[in-house]
Order: structure tokens, then sequence, then C-alpha cells
């Protein structure tokens, strides 16, 4: 076995390179950068499939980063991939209310899980949102309720929760509610997953500074 001689600075490089040859079709410019970090994040071919974008959802993430958005994430390990002088480039911000003892007690009082009162608190922030679920299909539920209600209305929802009970279906609930998403359809997806879309969004609004 022949080992390939890459120099740490450039593996990143080389990781594109190797994805972009073996793509079986072209993929339309304005989502490329996503699908293709998504597959350097996760080396799953599987979302060029599934990974579906709403109508103008690049344009809507691009003029929110660049009037400076908050990022909610239903993971600290989420937050924690969030590349933060990106954030910062844009006055962005990120946050994560799932380990904040009000949510739990919030959660414990009305019977829900922490990720959907972490969603009715985010509702509260009255600023811009982009919302990222990577792992509780319990937030995408509770974020298409507060949509249907005309009580909440994120700016984006980057909707890749992975799992097995009420996935897909809050997923679909989702880019059912209309709200401008990102999506990865089907079981897939993932706290790495949310944070690479968040991470490409972010990486696209410098380019075009």
């Amino acid at each position: 076995m022949n080992l390939e001689y890459v120099l740490p600075a450039d593996i990143e490089r080389r990781s594109f390179e190797i994805i972009a040859s073996e793509l079986d079709r072209e993929i339309p410019p304005e989502i490329k950068p996503v699908v293709m970090r998504v597959i350097h994040t996760t080396a799953d071919f599987d979302y060029l499939d599934t990974l579906y974008f709403s109508p103008d959802v690049m344009e809507t993430a691009m003029r929110t980063i660049r009037s400076g958005t908050v990022f909610v994430t239903d993971t600290n390990m989420a937050k924690a991939g969030i590349n933060k002088p990106a954030l910062a480039r844009h006055g962005c911000s990120c946050e994560c209310f799932m380990a904040d003892p009000e949510i739990a007690a919030a959660a414990k009082a009305n019977g829900t899980t922490r990720a959907a009162a972490s969603v009715d608190h985010a509702a509260l922030l009255g600023e811009p949102v982009i919302y990222a679920v990577g792992n509780a299909p319990t937030a995408l539920v509770r974020l298409s309720e507060l949509i249907a209600e005309n009580a909440f209305r994120p700016s984006l929802v980057i909707g890749v929760p992975v799992g097995f009970v009420n996935v897909v279906q809050s997923k679909e609930m989702l880019i059912a509610s209309g709200i401008p998403c990102i999506v990865a359809r089907g079981r897939k997806g993932g706290s790495n997953v949310a944070a690479a879309i968040c991470n490409a969004l972010l990486y696209l609004a410098d380019k075009k500074l």
C-alpha cells in the first residue's frame, strides 16, 4: 500500500480535489460549496442526493449573515464546530441553550424536551436567527409548530438531525413549513453536518464581500 504524502496545510485542499474527482455529476454552482463541505466532513456521497435547498435559500443565507445574525444550535458539539473567526468577521454570534438550567426547568414543567424548550427560548430573542439542528427532531417539530402559528420565523433553518425516531417526518414538516431551509432528507445528518453547513455559508459570505 502506497501512502500519499501530503503536507498538513494541504490536507483539506487535497481532500476537496479527491471529492471533485469522484463526483458522478455536476453540482449547481450556487450550492456546490455546501454540498462539497458536507461530503468532506462525512466522506458520504449520499448527500449529493439527500441535501435539499429551498428556493432562494442561498441568497437568504448570504443576506442574513452579512447583516449579522445569531446562529442557534441544538448541541454544544455543533456550536463548537462553527468557525468563530468567521462568525466575528460578519458580526455574528452562536448560542446553544441546551445546557442552561432554565431550559431544563422549562422542559420539565411543560413535559417537552430541552431541544423544544430551546426553540421556545430562541423565539424570544427578538433578532434574526439561523437555527441549526443536527441532533433533535423535536426541535424541528417545535420550529414547524411555531412557524405555523406565526410565533417564530427564523431567517433560515438547517435541518439535519440524525437518527430513527421522527427524524424523517420532522424534516419533511420543516420543508412543508415554507421557511427558508437546508435539509438532509432521510435518516442521515448530525451535529458535524450542521456545523459544516454553517461554516460553508460563512465562508461563502466571506468570498462575496
